[in-house]
């Protein structure tokens, strides 16, 4: 990996870093929903490790990614609330 990529990938992580940040304060509101996120439309890091950003999500409802759903909404759309064993 050259430089570039070294200075892309620490900016790209920096980006994430941040939205997290801004999504726990918007969230008081919100709960986590696990398996309801779609390709490329979760919130954050796969809880597996699999991606660590926003937007990566490879398959759609897949149990390890998550998306902030209204308080007392995740089960009534077929999520879950905990993270999956």
């Amino acid at each position: 990996m050259n430089q570039r990529h070294t200075l892309l990938a620490a900016a790209l992580a920096t980006v994430c870093i941040a939205g997290v940040g801004t999504a726990h304060a918007a969230a008081s509101d919100k709960e986590k929903c696990f398996g309801i996120a779609k390709v490329g439309q979760n919130d954050c890091a796969s809880v597996t490790g699999a991606h660590s950003c926003a937007g990566q999500a490879k398959k759609d409802n897949d149990l390890t990614d998550w998306k902030f759903v209204a308080k007392g909404t995740c089960e009534k759309v077929g999520g879950k609330l905990t993270i999956p064993k």
